[in-house]
């Protein structure tokens, strides 16, 4: 009965405040730019305690990638283009790491081919004015091509864990189609050689694996990733382990390899979503972990090909439970007459706040228009409360993301694309925006 009375006034508690939500102003970084939601974190808040800012990044309809950084203290904005005309391709967004010494280390890659990864490090501590000049690398050796035969670079995670002395673990879809891994103990100016981290038990180099990463920096980095891509596995499943200390582990803790007895199969790691043709395949699209260090999850399924529902899934330390959140709609690309929609499975998005993962922000449609709404859950994803962020919006808004590493005192923020189109993740018209909570 208590816990009925704790719902709902928590409930009360929530439409109440969404009229204080709804009242914060949406603030625009950009008018020129669109990011994709595997190259991450997107978005970081850094600097001394002093001098805070949230750091991100995008990629403009021209094809430069640029940086930007908002003042938490006066909100003032300042962009940089760190690599002009790479290529007009949304998957090229950057991923931002602060360095020990409060420096911006950024990596990203153009979209396939055998180009390279690229990494820029700030010369003067947080200020992306001084990103320098892009440095091109190719993570493979020999051997590891002549096993995985695929040579081909997308995406970028570097994470830096203060425990292994600030050790960085970089990953991204590399040699074989495939999850790799390399590390650093230098701040990025060299690297180790890379390791393909996950691979199908017979190599195939048209399977790809996805993965979204989550770190709080200290020891452990968490993995959840899907068999493939759901357009080409037909029960496309949700799996999850996580790196601590030198080998990856199952949710229960049970070991799973060392790095160097590395690749892993997904079956060998915990099955979080078992996808059937009922039920739906599935894709994901972020992870964070309580104050226990137990994962939290957000994904997507698709029980029929229009419908896209979103997914909450929590470990216990024993077992997974896993609720839907809410419909989101259909894909968010603009189908144009006369030709076949290439992306079905593009949901329009979800993201944890990692600081309190009972709270998510997710797009989905209001009044035929893609709206940004904030999720509470008292019960660990039983219910829900919802309040909105953006309505009665002329266009689209999809692909929240929340700033990694806020520390206490900083300002909660939220931001997403805006789509005035989006037709492809070649063929798009985006802006960045943003609210500041209270």
């Amino acid at each position: 009965m208590h816990i009925y009375i704790r719902f709902w006034i928590l409930l009360v508690v929530w439409l109440s405040g969404s009229m204080t939500l709804s009242s914060q102003t949406i603030e625009t970084i950009t008018e020129d730019g669109a990011w994709c939601w595997f190259s991450d974190p997107r978005a970081i808040y850094a600097g001394d305690e002093e001098n805070r800012q949230v750091v991100t990044g995008w990629v403009t309809k021209t094809g430069d990638v640029e940086a930007a950084s908002i003042e938490l203290s006066t909100g003032d904005i300042s962009n940089k283009i760190i690599y002009p005309e790479l290529q007009i391709d949304d998957h090229n967004n950057p991923a931002f790491l602060e360095l020990p010494d409060h420096n911006i280390l950024t990596m990203f890659t153009w979209h396939g081919g055998k180009n390279g990864v690229i990494q820029s490090t700030t010369t003067e501590p947080g200020n992306i004015n001084t990103f320098g000049q892009p440095i091109v690398f190719k993570p493979k050796t020999k051997e590891l091509l002549d096993k995985y035969k695929r040579e081909t670079y997308t995406y970028a995670n570097p994470f830096r864990l203060q425990k292994e002395s600030n050790k960085i673990y970089a990953f991204g879809r590399w040699i074989g189609y495939k999850p790799n891994l390399i590390t650093s103990t230098d701040d990025g100016k060299t690297w180790s050689d890379p390791q393909v981290v996950i691979t199908s038990p017979e190599l195939d180099t048209n399977n790809r694996p996805y993965v979204k990463y989550y770190s709080d920096g200290g020891s452990r980095i968490h993995l959840v990733f899907t068999d493939g891509h759901p357009r080409v596995e037909p029960l496309n499943s949700v799996y999850y382990c996580y790196y601590e200390n030198g080998a990856f582990w199952r949710a229960n803790g049970e070991k799973i390899c060392t790095i160097e007895q590395l690749p892993f199969h997904p079956t060998d790691a915990t099955v979080v979503y078992q996808a059937t043709e009922e039920k739906g395949r599935s894709w994901i699209f972020d992870i964070a972990a309580d104050d226990k260090g137990y994962p939290i999850i957000a994904y997507s399924r698709y029980p029929r090909l229009k419908v896209h529902d979103y997914y909450y899934a929590r470990f216990d330390g024993s077992q997974w439970h896993d609720h839907k959140i809410i419909y989101s709609g259909p894909w968010f690309p603009e189908d144009v007459p006369d030709v076949t929609q290439r992306e079905v499975n593009y949901s329009a998005g979800l993201t944890l706040d990692s600081v309190d993962p009972s709270v998510v922000y997710f797009s989905h449609v209001i009044d035929g228009v893609f709206e940004i709404s904030r999720g509470e859950t008292p019960d660990f994803g039983k219910n829900w409360g919802i309040t909105p962020v953006t309505r009665h919006s002329e266009y689209d808004n999809v692909r929240p993301f929340v700033p990694r590493y806020q520390q206490p005192g900083d300002k909660k923020m939220v931001l997403w694309m805006q789509n005035r189109s989006y037709i492809h993740y070649t063929i798009y018209d985006s802006s960045i925006k943003y609210m500041v909570f209270p």
